[in-house]
C-alpha cells in the first residue's frame, strides 16, 4: 500500500466510512501491529479508540480481599524510584498516571480527561507539545486536590540530576507548563514523534506536590512517602514490609463511581515462582499471581488437573530475558566503585571472546525445554511491535566456529583446559535471580563454555536482592558485580523509545546516580547515541522503525547482550477474578476495574 491509499483509507476510518477495526485487520494484514495502526489513526486526527470496560458491580466494596502473589516483593513505593518491576506494581496500586496502556497498545485516560489527539487541539500538529486536560474532582487520599501544580512538580521532580530518579530519561528533556488549575502543556526540544512517554504508563505515576517538594534533589531518599504513598488511586495506604507485603483499603473517595469492588488489598511477596502459579491453579490461596517463569510443562500439569481453581493468562508485550556482557571491569574498584565506568573488561575488551560467547548459548534447547509457549528463542533485542523488528539478524548455536574464533585470536588451552592468553584465563562469573528457568538456563550456557575452554562459575542471588533498590547492596543487577548476567527487561509501552535508552553514554549507572542509571552494562558507543538521538525526533515513522532496527542490530552484532527469549507476559489468575492485563504497562494499570464474579 502507498502513502496515497493508506491517506485515503485513514480518511475513510474519520469519515466513518471505514471502522478502526477494520483499518486495523488491514494494516495488521500488512504487516504492521495493532498498536501502531492505532498511532497511525491517532497521528491523522481519527478519533481515539476508547478502552472498553465489561465491569459489572454496581456499587463500590464488598468484594472482600484481594489477594496477589508477587514472588519478588517491593523494596519501596516511590515510583520515580523503582529498579525493577515489582516496585513499580507495588506503587501502582496507590499512585495514577495521566494515561495507561491497554492490551491492543491504545491509551486509556486514568488522570487525564480525554487522550490528546490532533483533532482535540491536545496534539501539535509540528509534533513540538502536547496538551493534557486533567480529570475534575480528584483528591489525594489526604484529601489535598489533584492539580496541574503536582504534575509540573513530578516533571521538576524527576529531571534533577540531583533526585537521581530512574524515570530521569522521560523526563529530562522536555519542559512542562501549567496553563490552568486543570490544564498542562508538555513542550518538546525537537519534533517528537512517540508524545505518549511523560506522565504515561509505568513511569508516569504522579506524586503529590505538598508531600515530596521539602524532599526534592539530594533529600529524595529521606521522604517519609517513599515508604508510605499518598496517591489518587483505588487504594489507600494500610501497611507496607520492604519485601514482604503491602496491605491497602478501598479509598471511599475515589474519582469513578462505584469502584473499587474490592474493600481491601494485599500484596504477598517471597517464595518462588512455581509455589505461586500452585498457590492461585491449585490451591486457591489467592486471586493472582504475578510473573511466572516457570517451566510450561509445569503450567500445563496445574491447568490440566480437574480441580483447577485458577487458568494461566498469557498477554504478548515486549519483554526480553537476555544475558549482559559488561563492559567495564566488576573486580577492579575505582574511587570506591567496582564496574566503573573508567576501566575495561579485561576479557570482553576481546571482540573474539564476545563473539564466541554469542555462539554459545542453546536458545533452541532453552525454548523446548524450559520455556515453551511462555518464552520464544530470538537473536532480537526488540521484538515487538513487529515494525520495529530487525530481519537482518540470526541466532546460531556452533560451539566448533566458537572454538575457531578464540583459537583464530590467540586464546590457547591450558593444561586444566581453559584458555588463556598474555597471562589472562578466560574465567567468567555468571550471575542471575533464584528461579528454577533461570539456573536451568545457566547450566545449558555453562556446559558449551567448558566445550570451548571458558571456565564459567555460576552466582545465583535470592530474587528480593537481586532486583533491590538498596543502593548499599553489592548483590543488585544495577550494580553488575560480575562479568555476565542473565534477566528479563521490559518493553513498558509499545514504542522501543524509552526501552532503547538503556543502552545510551548518558544512562551509564554508577555511583554518581547511585546506580539508578538504565545502561547496566555500561557499554559506550558514538554511532548508537547518535542513531538514538536521530531517532527522537524522526517523524517519519519507516525511517524512525529504521533507526531502532540499526540499534537492535548494533547491541547484538557487537555483542554487549545476548538475548535468549522473547517472553510475553505469563500470569495466573483465579477462575472467578476479572481483570483485564496488557503487556505493554504494569499488570495493575487497570487495577480500579477488577473485580470477583461469584
Amino acid at each position: 500500500m502507498d502513502e496515497r491509499e493508506l491517506r485515503k483509507l485513514v480518511a475513510a476510518v474519520k469519515t466513518g466510512r471505514v471502522s478502526r477495526r477494520a483499518f486495523v485487520q488491514k494494516m495488521v494484514g500488512l504487516g504492521l501491529t495493532a498498536p501502531l495502526a492505532g498511532q497511525l489513526l491517532a497521528h491523522a486526527g481519527a478519533a481515539h479508540a476508547a478502552t472498553t470496560t465489561e465491569y459489572k458491580p454496581t456499587k463500590a466494596g464488598g468484594g472482600g480481599t484481594l489477594k496477589l502473589l508477587f514472588w519478588q516483593a517491593p523494596t519501596l513505593l516511590n515510583p520515580h524510584f523503582a529498579t525493577g518491576t515489582k516496585d513499580q506494581e507495588g506503587s501502582r496500586i496507590f499512585y495514577e498516571p495521566l494515561a495507561a496502556w491497554d492490551a491492543d497498545g491504545n491509551l486509556a485516560p486514568v488522570l487525564a480527561a480525554e487522550i490528546p489527539d490532533i483533532e482535540n487541539g491536545g496534539v501539535a500538529p509540528d509534533g513540538m507539545s502536547v496538551t493534557w486536560k486533567l480529570r475534575q474532582g480528584v483528591e489525594w487520599h489526604d484529601g489535598q486536590p489533584f492539580t496541574a501544580d503536582d504534575v509540573v512538580f513530578n516533571w521538576e521532580y524527576a529531571a534533577d540530576p540531583a533526585t537521581a530518579a530512574t524515570t530521569i530519561g522521560s523526563y529530562q528533556d522536555i519542559k512542562v507548563e501549567k496553563i490552568d488549575l486543570l490544564v498542562v502543556r508538555v513542550h518538546f526540544a525537537q519534533p517528537t514523534p512517540f508524545w505518549a512517554d511523560a506522565f504515561v504508563g509505568q513511569r508516569g505515576m504522579i506524586i503529590p506536590k505538598h508531600l515530596f517538594e521539602p524532599y526534592r534533589g539530594g533529600g529524595s531518599r529521606e521522604a517519609p512517602a517513599n515508604l508510605k504513598p499518598v496517591g489518587t488511586g483505588p487504594y489507600r495506604f494500610v501497611d507496607f514490609k520492604p519485601g514482604d507485603l503491602v496491605r491497602g483499603e478501598r479509598n471511599r473517595s475515589y474519582h469513578l463511581p462505584n469502584r473499587p469492588y474490592f474493600d481491601t488489598i494485599e500484596m504477598k511477596g517471597g517464595g518462588d515462582a512455581v509455589s505461586a502459579a500452585r498457590a492461585v491453579i491449585q490451591t486457591g490461596e489467592y486471586d493472582y499471581a504475578w510473573n511466572l517463569q516457570v517451566e510450561d510443562e509445569i503450567l500445563l500439569r496445574l491447568e490440566s488437573g480437574g480441580s483447577a481453581k485458577g487458568r494461566v493468562e498469557i498477554v504478548p508485550g515486549g519483554n526480553i530475558e537476555h544475558i549482559q556482557l559488561n563492559s567495564t571491569d566488576p573486580w577492579t574498584e575505582v574511587d570506591g566503585e567496582r564496574s566503573s565506568a573508567k576501566t575495561r573488561h579485561p576479557l570482553f575488551s576481546d571482540r573474539a571472546v564476545r563473539e564466541a560467547l554469542g555462539l554459545l548459548g542453546d536458545r533452541a534447547s532453552v525454548e523446548k525445554h524450559i520455556y515453551g509457549r511462555t518464552g520464544i528463542a530470538t537473536g532480537n533485542f526488540i521484538n515487538n511491535p513487529q515494525r520495529f523488528v530487525s530481519k537482518n539478524t540470526g541466532w546460531e548455536f556452533n560451539i566448533d566456529k566458537a572454538n575457531q574464533l578464540l583459537d583464530q585470536a590467540g586464546w590457547q588451552r591450558g593444561s586444566d583446559g581453559i584458555r588463556a592468553k598474555d597471562g589472562k584465563k578466560l574465567k567468567l562469573v555468571f550471575q542471575t535471580s533464584i528461579n528454577a528457568p533461570r539456573q536451568k538456563t545457566q547450566a545449558i550456557v555453562k556446559q558449551p563454555c567448558q566445550k570451548a575452554g571458558i571456565e564459567v562459575e555460576l552466582k545465583s542471588v535470592t530474587a528480593s536482592v537481586y532486583f533491590s533498590s538498596d543502593v548499599a547492596n553489592p548483590d543488585t543487577y544495577s550494580k553488575f558485580y560480575t562479568d555476565i548476567q542473565m534477566f528479563t527487561t521490559t518493553m513498558g509501552e509499545p514504542d522501543p523509545g524509552f526501552f532503547m535508552r538503556q543502552f545510551l553514554s548518558s544512562e551509564i549507572a554508577s555511583k554518581d546516580n547511585k546506580w539508578q542509571g538504565r545502561n547496566i552494562t555500561r557499554w559506550r558507543s558514538d554511532d548508537y547515541d547518535k542513531a538514538f538521538r536521530a531517532a527522537e525526533g524522526e517523524l517519519d515513522p519507516v525511517k524512525r522503525a529504521a533507526l531502532f532496527i540499526a540499534m537492535n542490530d548494533m547491541v547484538v552484532g557487537d555483542p554487549v547482550v545476548i538475548p535468549v527469549v522473547y517472553r510475553p507476559s505469563v500470569s495466573a489468575m483465579s477462575l472467578q477474578l476479572r481483570a483485564k492485563l496488557s503487556g505493554w504497562d504494569n499488570v495493575l494499570w487497570d487495577l480500579k476495574n477488577w473485580y470477583r464474579e461469584v
